[in-house]
């Protein structure tokens, strides 16, 4: 059976500030529903993806979600 491991046990309380200001930077540029929670959910996946492989850095964090969000408005046409 896999064990689900919840995020704030996987980082300490700096990385879970970077990220959230991460989220937090790249849905408010977002005109598609910044706060529609799937795509909140979808930008916070790709933010998980960098801290995991090690980057924690708020710069890199921030540019994982931007990333994210542009895809997302690609995707949308805006």
């Amino acid at each position: 059976m896999k064990k689900t491991v919840m995020i704030a046990e996987s980082f300490d309380s700096r990385t879970l500030a970077n990220m959230e200001v991460a989220l937090e930077r790249a849905c408010r540029g977002l005109s598609i529903g910044a706060e529609e929670h799937r795509v909140r959910r979808r930008i916070a996946r790709k933010i998980l993806k960098c801290a995991e492989r090690g980057d924690i850095t708020l710069g890199g964090l921030t540019a994982a979600a931007l990333a994210a969000a542009t895809g997302l408005r690609a995707a949308h046409g805006d």
